[in-house]
């Protein structure tokens, strides 16, 4: 499944590209995500909570960035995940790109998103909202750091 989110945040894309590229720091941007440990600089391990209408969710997360292009602002995260009662898996990978638009920078996010075990008998269109609600979210998180990062400066 292919989700594509797009949202602005007011901060250059310098600053925003900083706090990208901080995983420990955005990690807890995410509903439900908790960072668990810090691997090295390019492997962490999370706990996601996520609730799927009545059906509430724990997957216990690899998360690795496998491709950083710096010139371009744009950075690819890998998640392996296992759902833990055994209910299933879930992996992405996540790119996002930056791009500067009228002082502030735009955030696309695509992800590709595989479920396989009893998650994946969930209806597409629910987790294409949740996704929709958990991209808002983690929107507003950042926008937060990065006004605070802004008043620190």
């Amino acid at each position: 499944m292919r989700l594509e989110n797009t949202f602005q945040v007011d901060a250059s894309p310098e600053a925003a590209w900083d706090l990208l590229m901080d995983v420990p720091r955005i990690v807890p941007c995410m509903p439900g995500a908790k960072l668990d440990e810090v691997v090295d600089d390019s492997h962490w391990k999370a706990t996601m909570v996520v609730k799927l209408g009545p059906i509430g969710l724990t997957f216990a997360t690899d998360v690795d960035r496998k491709e950083v292009d710096e010139a371009g602002r744009r950075v690819t995260l890998g998640a392996n995940a296992r759902e833990t009662r055994n209910r299933g898996r879930a992996s992405a990978t996540i790119e996002s790109s930056l791009a500067s638009v009228n002082g502030g920078t735009r955030v696309d996010i695509v992800t590709d998103l595989s479920l396989s075990g009893t998650v994946a008998q969930y209806g597409r269109g629910m987790i294409a909202d949740v996704s929709t609600q958990m991209v808002t979210s983690f929107a507003q998180c950042l926008q937060a750091q990065l006004a605070d990062s802004a008043q620190v400066a």
